[in-house]
Parts: structure tokens; C-alpha cells; sequence
């Protein structure tokens, strides 16, 4: 039916009146409802992510099992499981650092995906067109990627380095250009302290190996030069004999993991003979376990009258041209002593010749 020109029956939508209960319901009902709606769902769920991902965390960063069953809480109760589960301070503390570095990141990330999506939805129900949004988002998505690419590689590298536990704070590490004791993880750089005292700043993604000397357990050795004429059995009970007075030491003792090892001849040469004496020992313990050793080493060595490869001694002949006078003086000297000697020979020949003959000298 086409309306006409006199037709008053409204075709639209009817007016709101703020004095109709009926219609503030109908307009809570409406918009602002499903706008509460996503932004509380939102809020749980967001809050039930973070709840998760503490929960995980904390349970690593603790070393305890996220699911805990009748059987493992038994063994948590006994003496042996307790023995066991005791983990050494050091790693205790890198693994918490770790699992929390970790989490913050998955919090940091749940905050940026599960709000931005929250946001997104409350503008399509304001009647907002989201299209242009997400357009430019993803625009600037690939900008971002195309300019940050160095950033990005920072930032996983450190997220895996994390994850495989590659090293920690208090380590010693080995980068090729960088040797140091680390004293900060980040996500996107590695603070290590070299020797000299120098503080390195190294970016994670720049990293492409990495040589952790005090990880789980490290080993102490020494190397012995003797003499090529050294008897060898008896060199390799001096060095057993040094490496177990190590391990006897009260101090030194409790961080020897094994009894120390003699390997055979490493090197032979002309002038000596390389044999190694190592210990197994706890992480970071390899130097201090070292000295020791070195100093047990030497001492057996000088009880037992073994001498060390000594240097080769090397002669070097001065040819450079004398002064004229010193010369002179020299052929001088040298002359007045070969006649001498010529003179002490002739004189022999003949008291030679006078005893054939038997006559008197």
C-alpha cells in the first residue's frame, strides 16, 4: 500500500520518551547491555588468563607439578621424595627468575590481545564502522614488522633463550666476543661483566652461540709437562695421589663430584711428555678446585724428585762487525796464543823423542 500525501500513520521509529519506564528498558536492553556484557566477559576472562598463567608460573618458578596427584603428593611427604626434589639454590633461583620473566610477558601479551579485542567489539556495538580499524592496524602491522625486524628477533630470541634456560644470572658465558658473568636477563639484552670490569650490553637476537662454562657441573684440569725419561706409571700415581688430596680437603672436598682421572700421554714430544689430571666438580667451582690442585700437583711432584720439561737453552752468536782497535787487539791475542800453543807443542814432541831414546829430559 503506497502511503499518500494525507497519510499520518508513522513509518519510523517511534520517538523516545524519557517519561516511559517501558522505553528506558527497552534502550538498557539494547546497546548498553551487550556493551556491559562484552566488557564483563571480557574482564573474566582476562582475569581468569592471568590467574592461569601466575598459577604456572609459580608452580615452575617453586619446581613443583602444576597437577598434583595422590601419588606425587605422597612422595612429597617422604624423606627420599624430599631428598629429591631438593634442588640446587643456585638453579632454584635462576628457574624462578625464569618462570616469572615469562610470565609477565604472557600477562603483558593477554592484556594487549584480550583489550584490544574488548575494544573492538564495544565500538561495532556503538554503531562504529571497525573496517577502517582493522585496516590500518594491519598497515601499520606490516610497518611495524618491516621496521622493527631487528627488535622482534630481539625480543624471540630472548623468549626462546628463556625458555630452553641456556644461562642465567651468575653464569659464566663464553659469546665469542664477549666472556663474562651474566648480571641481567631481558628480553631484549644481556648484561655481562667480563673480567677487566667492563659491563657488556648484548642483544639477544645478535647471539648466534653460546658457551655456558658453569651450567650443572664443570670440570677442573691441570696439565703436566716431565721430562721425556720420566717413568709414566709413576708420574700418573703422583698426579692420582695430588688430585685425591683435593678431594680429602674439608672445604674444597664437599664441591669434587668424582674421584679426580689421569689421562694417558696427551702429548709427546722430544723434550717432554703432557699428561692431564681432572676433576669433576659442581658448577662455578672449576677454578677455585683448579688452584688447589695445581698446588697439590707441584707439591707431589717435588716429594717424589720428578723434575718438570724444563725450556731449551738457546745459544745465540753475536756476528756484528768489532771497532778496528778492539779488532786488532783481538788478532793480537789470538796470535800470542797460538804461538803459545805451538811452543807447548814442539816442546812436547821433543820431550817425547828424548823418552823414546832414554835420555834425560
Amino acid at each position: 500500500m503506497t502511503p499518500t500525501p494525507f497519510d499520518t500513520t508513522p513509518t519510523g521509529p517511534e520517538p523516545f520518551d524519557p517519561s516511559d519506564p517501558d522505553a528506558w528498558l527497552e534502550w538498557f536492553v539494547g546497546v548498553p547491555l551487550r556493551v556491559i556484557l562484552v566488557v564483563v566477559v571480557g574482564a573474566v576472562a582476562l582475569a581468569l588468563v592471568r590467574r592461569l598463567i601466575r598459577k604456572v608460573t609459580e608452580h615452575i618458578a617453586e619446581g613443583t607439578p602444576t597437577l598434583r596427584t595422590s601419588r606425587l603428593k605422597g612422595l612429597g611427604r617422604s624423606e627420599v621424595g624430599s631428598a629429591i626434589l631438593r634442588a640446587n639454590p643456585l638453579a632454584n633461583a635462576r628457574r624462578a627468575a625464569r618462570a616469572r620473566t615469562i610470565g609477565s610477558v604472557l600477562r603483558s601479551a593477554a592484556n594487549i590481545l584480550i583489550g584490544t579485542t574488548v575494544v573492538l567489539m564495544v565500538l561495532a556495538e556503538l554503531g562504529l564502522n571497525i573496517g577502517p580499524f582493522l585496516a590500518s592496524a594491519g598497515i601499520a602491522g606490516v610497518a611495524l614488522g618491516f621496521g622493527a625486524q631487528s627488535l622482534v628477533k630481539d625480543f624471540l630470541s630472548g623468549t626462546f633463550m628463556l625458555l630452553e634456560d641456556q644461562y642465567g644470572v651468575g653464569d659464566v658465558v663464553d659469546f665469542g666476543e664477549v666472556v663474562g658473568t651474566v648480571e641481567e636477563v631481558a628480553l631484549r639484552v644481556t648484561k655481562v661483566r667480563a673480567i677487566d670490569g667492563t659491563l657488556w650490553y648484548v642483544r639477544n637476537g645478535e647471539i648466534l652461540r653460546t658457551g655456558n662454562l658453569t651450567q650443572e657441573w664443570s670440570r677442573a684440569a691441570v696439565e703436566v709437562r716431565v721430562a721425556y725419561h720420566a717413568n709414566v706409571e709413576q708420574v700418573r700415581s703422583v698426579l692420582l695421589q695430588a688430585g685425591e688430596a683435593v678431594r680429602a680437603d674439608p672445604v674444597l672436598g664437599q664441591h669434587v663430584l668424582e674421584a679426580p682421572e689421569v689421562l694417558g700421554i696427551e702429548e709427546l714430544t722430544a723434550e717432554a711428555l703432557q699428561l692431564k689430571v681432572q676433576v669433576k666438580t659442581h658448577a662455578a667451582m672449576q677454578w677455585e678446585v683448579g688452584r688447589a690442585l695445581r698446588a697439590a700437583v707441584r707439591e707431589a711432584l717435588s716429594d717424589a724428585r720428578i723434575p718438570l720439561a724444563g725450556a731449551q737453552q738457546v745459544v745465540v752468536l753475536d756476528h756484528s762487525p768489532a771497532e778496528a782497535g778492539h779488532r786488532q787487539a783481538g788478532d793480537g791475542a789470538g796470535a800470542a796464543m797460538r804461538d803459545a800453543a805451538r811452543g807447548a807443542a814442539a816442546g812436547a814432541a821433543v820431550a817425547q823423542d828424548q823418552a823414546s831414546k832414554g835420555s834425560p829430559a
